[in-house]
């Protein structure tokens, strides 16, 4: 059977009983700081923003007034940058909102010795400028330049003058924005826990209490299934030298496995592809995956276990390496030799997609219940089990002599915190 692969995301991943069927997660209260994507819809060449979409803007969070949400996106004009061409320059006013569309557009700022330095990559979805709708009349601090062709909505700041001036509503609402008191919080986002340090004498503590999010997140259960038909004469007649039944079971439950990790990785619901924090997508520098990409996606958390890439994406990084008179090492796992960076391993999956463009991701993870990771769930001890969460059960003989399997593969996947799990987006492989 060619389908079978090495599996290493079901190897390496710490597998968590599940015994109620779902797994909640009880994380800190993080506060929305609209980090949200705007989507968008396209009529030929022509793009529009949805216009519930506006409310991901921080300024706009909480604004109900659909009709108006309708005016604001209608106001928004098209505008396409080549490589290179300069959106938004660093000291030149704040007044303009803009949305990207499609496209990639570089961040970057002076350093301390006037050097150009890069701070982010921000893709299609993205946005900056927000702050141009509360009219505080700041100056750019950063420079966005288009990277690739890149296609931007931008809200004038002639049009959101007119809005507010027109639309009570829309005023009132920026205003009590303005005078919101922003609550304590820390580095990352979470309700703050207040304390005292570094102290003389005897004075009177601060009371605190840790917050947590009144909804949490609730993993349950996916299942994988198939109904193996044999008949009982190939079972009773043919059945030697080999054991016909236990090697259609075993090809199955093979199948089955690749499906598993399938899905813990494409999934919509639970796959790691999607479930990953927006904070934690980053974009390459150039397309390929170089060094100083993959040194960004390990830096963004501590310990990390491992990456998952598609085959051809490590090609690539190889070749990348190459390029550049580097020769990464390599590190034995389970007895097999693996590719790694900075002494991480970089594990091959080819249930990584790759895209008609020829882009896949790179995911970088932090495992373990201890160390507030990625984990698999599955649910053990179930009947006729055969393999932790797996079960093979006889469901009978039907009319025409033929016996029937139900097999059967229980099993999710959880992110503990949003740092645990990373991924390179766009990652170009065809170059």
């Amino acid at each position: 059977m060619q389908g079978i692969t090495p599996r290493w995301l079901l190897r390496q991943l710490p597998w968590v009983r599940a015994d109620a069927g779902t797994y909640r997660v009880n994380r800190r209260l993080t506060y929305q700081l609209g980090d949200g994507l705007v989507t968008f819809v396209n009529d030929g060449a022509a793009i529009r923003v949805i216009p519930p979409e506006l409310t991901e803007l921080p300024p706009l969070r909480g604004f109900a007034d659909t009709a108006l949400l309708d005016g604001l996106a209608g106001r928004f004009v098209q505008h396409e940058y080549a490589p290179g061409e300069t959106i938004a320059e660093a000291g030149r006013p704040e007044d303009t909102v803009h949305l990207i569309a499609h496209g990639k557009v570089q961040v970057t700022a002076r350093g301390e010795y006037d050097a150009e330095t890069r701070v982010d990559i921000l893709d299609g979805g993205r946005f900056f400028g927000d702050r141009a709708l509360l009219g505080a009349g700041d100056a750019w601090t950063h420079t966005y330049r288009a990277l690739t062709p890149t296609i931007v909505l931008a809200l004038s700041p002639e049009a959101i003058e007119e809005l507010t001036e027109r639309f009570d509503s829309l005023r009132t609402h920026l205003e009590e924005y303005r005078r919101a008191p922003v609550p304590p919080q820390t580095r990352h986002g979470e309700a703050a826990i207040d304390l005292a340090s570094g102290h003389a004498g005897e004075p009177a503590l601060p009371g605190t209490f840790v917050d947590y999010e009144a909804s949490p997140r609730e993993y349950e259960m996916s299942v994988t299934q198939t109904l193996l038909r044999v008949h009982t004469r190939v079972a009773d007649i043919y059945n030697g030298p080999m054991d016909q039944v236990e090697q259609q079971l075993r090809l199955t439950i093979e199948e089955v496995r690749e499906r598993q990790e399938h899905e813990l990785i494409n999934n919509r619901d639970f796959g790691l592809l999607h479930n990953a924090d927006l904070r934690q997508r980053i974009q390459t520098r150039g397309g390929p995956p170089t060094p100083a990409d993959m040194d960004e996606l390990l830096a963004r958390r501590r310990k990390t276990r491992f990456f998952l890439a598609h085959p051809k994406t490590i090609a690539a990084f190889g070749r990348e390496c190459t390029r550049v008179g580097l020769y990464p090492a390599t590190v034995e796992v389970d007895g097999h030799r693996a590719h790694a960076w900075r002494g991480v391993p970089i594990y091959p999956c080819d249930k990584i997609p790759i895209s008609r463009s020829g882009t896949s991701s790179v995911l970088a993870l932090r495992t373990g219940e201890d160390d507030q990771g990625v984990i698999g769930l599955q649910r053990t001890g179930i009947p006729n089990e055969v393999r932790p969460g797996l079960s093979v059960r006889f469901t009978g003989i039907d009319d025409k002599a033929i016996m029937s399997y139900l097999v059967s593969a229980y099993y999710s996947a959880a992110v503990l915190v949003p740092d645990a799990l990373g991924v390179l987006e766009n990652v170009e492989i065809a170059r």
